[in-house]
């Protein structure tokens, strides 16, 4: 097997698999070099996504909202359950089963567009863009040294710990953990109220634990639209969330059946939470520690992120870094798109990524997703603005989904019309916020949406009506 390539592709999660596809369909000879294993120690190319992030979430999601549905839901429609159940190893077995889906499918796309793969852990070794990249690959056998000269760095991230409470994976857990709960637990206690938090909390509260956050900032969700954030903290909590802002964690202390955490709430009154498992999701970090960016010079900030300018490319020719490890959210589609443009890029062509148009989703029930600017922001910035909102009760298709929480908020430029944010809160938002994402990548006005016909009954009228209300002529409200 040849050990000299155009590009080198370090991690095949979103950002990763993606741009080694991408370059490869552009011609180059692409490697690219991936550490994550399954159960039997084979390849799981997919990153944290696919492993233990988006994908296995949402298919607990999935099995956790079927449960719940089928518990309160099921009865108006005339359809009765008797002895419900939950079998938690089968849940996760089913789970198992969707990662490796997707697992196998990156590997037949490596192999469908001759991509070389190479199971195990990469480190930048040296060299120049000249002579080319040395990087080393250590896996089941010696080491063995690729070159290229162009190198992608898509390492992703690692979930950020609180200090001295390190992850354990039993009482402790991080979003790997969080995931591959072997039976439902009396009491669960959640440290960060942000989406991994918000999406396994609500798993483990529909199927039966008492749940309960705890969140450092005083605001809920601070970076969505207000009015949408405080309609989802009215939601949570009538679920069954209980959901504590304003949160300081003073202690904590694991023990053989459980963990406690000693904080002070936003009076300043001390606190005792007494939990059977904890899951701590406080943000996190990129994963540069073995990548060896000091032994070559590749530059990092104070928190470990690799320095790059808008076009992914850091401070050495020839060596781009995409997704978690570079500035912006931390997003697997932010980190596609940014994948594609680099070996769009490294081809010769001038792509362009709209951070602007990047949609947000929060997998809950009911789903929260946005893309642009909120209200506070336009506020901030001094920007005039219209506003028009519809609500999912005044929807038909919602109405016989029996699903109408929430609403859709659309914001607009108060003298051009150009939309500025789509703001959703309510069923099958994340499906709904992509309408709103191609119009804002085509700078369309609001009026532009609500001349649209739209198709009836469906959910994405209420897109049309929140466009119709910025003119304040909304047909259905």
């Amino acid at each position: 097997m040849s050990s000299e390539f155009d590009l080198i592709v370090i991690g095949a999660g979103p950002g990763g698999y993606i741009a080694a596809i991408r370059a490869a369909q552009l011609g180059l000879n692409v490697a690219c070099i991936d550490a994550w294993r399954n159960a039997q120690g084979g390849p799981a190319p997919g990153g944290t996504c696919t492993n233990i992030g988006c994908i296995p979430s949402k298919a607990l999601l999935q099995s956790s909202e079927h449960f719940e549905q089928a518990g309160h839901d099921f009865a108006a429609h005339g359809i009765g359950v008797s002895g419900l159940s939950i079998d938690v190893p089968v849940m996760q077995q089913r789970k198992a089963q969707v990662v490796k889906q997707n697992n196998e499918g990156i590997l037949y796309l490596f192999k469908k567009n001759k991509v070389t793969f190479f199971h195990g852990t990469a480190a930048l070794k040296g060299g120049n863009a000249d002579a080319g990249w040395q990087v080393a690959v250590t896996g089941k056998d010696a080491e063995q040294v690729l070159s290229a000269k162009q190198i992608i760095v898509a390492t992703g991230s690692v979930p950020r710990s609180l200090p001295g409470l390190d992850f354990d994976e039993q009482r402790v857990l991080s979003n790997d953990g969080a995931l591959s709960i072997d039976a439902v637990p009396k009491t669960l206690g959640v440290i960060g109220a942000g989406v991994i938090g918000l999406e396994m909390g609500s798993v483990w509260r529909r199927l039966g634990a008492q749940v309960t956050l705890l969140e450092a900032m005083p605001d809920f969700l601070a970076a969505a639209d207000a009015q949408i954030a405080k309609e989802a903290l009215k939601q949570f909590t009538k679920q069954g969330l209980a959901i504590h802002l304003g949160a300081k964690i003073t202690a904590t202390k694991v023990l053989k059946n459980g963990v406690t955490v000693e904080w002070t709430n936003a009076k300043g009154e001390a606190q005792t939470l007494k939990v059977e498992r904890l899951i701590v999701s406080v943000g996190r970090k990129p994963n540069t520690d073995s990548l060896g960016a000091q032994t070559i010079g590749l530059q990092l900030d104070e928190r470990g992120f690799i320095q790059v300018d808008a076009d992914c490319r850091t401070n050495l020719p020839g060596i781009w870094a995409v997704g978690d490890v570079v500035r912006g959210p931390m997003l697997a589609h932010k980190a596609e798109e940014e994948g594609v443009a680099v070996a769009e890029r490294i081809a010769g062509q001038k792509p362009h990524v709209d951070f602007n148009t990047v949609p947000w989703v929060i997998y809950t029930a009911p789903e929260i997703a946005w893309v642009g600017q909120t209200e506070q922001q336009l506020k901030v910035a001094g920007r005039a603005y219209k506003a028009g909102s519809f609500p999912f009760m005044a929807n038909g298709r919602a109405r016989a989904l029996g699903d109408t929480t929430g609403f859709v908020k659309m914001l607009a430029d108060a003298q051009t019309d150009e939309i500025l944010g789509v703001h959703i809160i309510g069923p099958m938002a994340s499906e709904l916020i992509a309408e709103a994402a191609v119009a804002m990548e085509f700078k369309a006005a609001s009026e532009d949406i609500a001349r649209i016909c739209h198709a009836h009954p469906t959910l994405s009228e209420s897109l049309k009506e929140a466009a119709l209300g910025v003119a304040g002529r909304t047909l259905n409200f």
